[in-house]
């Protein structure tokens, strides 16, 4: 990173601080990669892809959906299902997660000496 001046780092800081309030946690990031690599998907089919208990995925949806990541759509059948899938505003980050990717297989190599299987 190039020197910054007090205030340009301050604000540096506050930026990065707002990302990873935005996708913090265990699950944030393994719901919106399933919904990158398979499109939308139903509630039950994140339950079981993801392996998430059906009360935690519920609170990391209305979070993702809070700061506009994810949408969601209630479908009209019976039994009532609902999809959720990516925004446009959410592809946004795609740089930042391949980023975060490249960086965790070169730590791997680092700390490990070898590559993720």
């Amino acid at each position: 990173m190039d020197h910054l001046d007090e205030k340009a780092c301050k604000s540096a800081g506050m930026a990065v601080r707002d990302t990873l309030e935005t996708i913090n946690g265990k699950w944030k990031l393994l719901i919106l990669l399933t919904l990158y690599k398979g499109g939308k998907r139903r509630f039950r089919e994140l339950v079981k892809e993801i392996n998430i208990s059906p009360r935690v995925l519920s609170k990391e949806l209305q979070e993702l959906e809070m700061n506009k990541l994810i949408s969601r759509t209630v479908c009209d059948t019976r039994p009532v299902t609902v999809e959720y899938e990516l925004t446009p505003y959410c592809k946004t980050l795609s740089g930042v997660i391949t980023a975060m990717k490249e960086w965790g297989e070169q730590h791997r190599v680092e700390i490990l000496g070898k590559k993720a299987e």
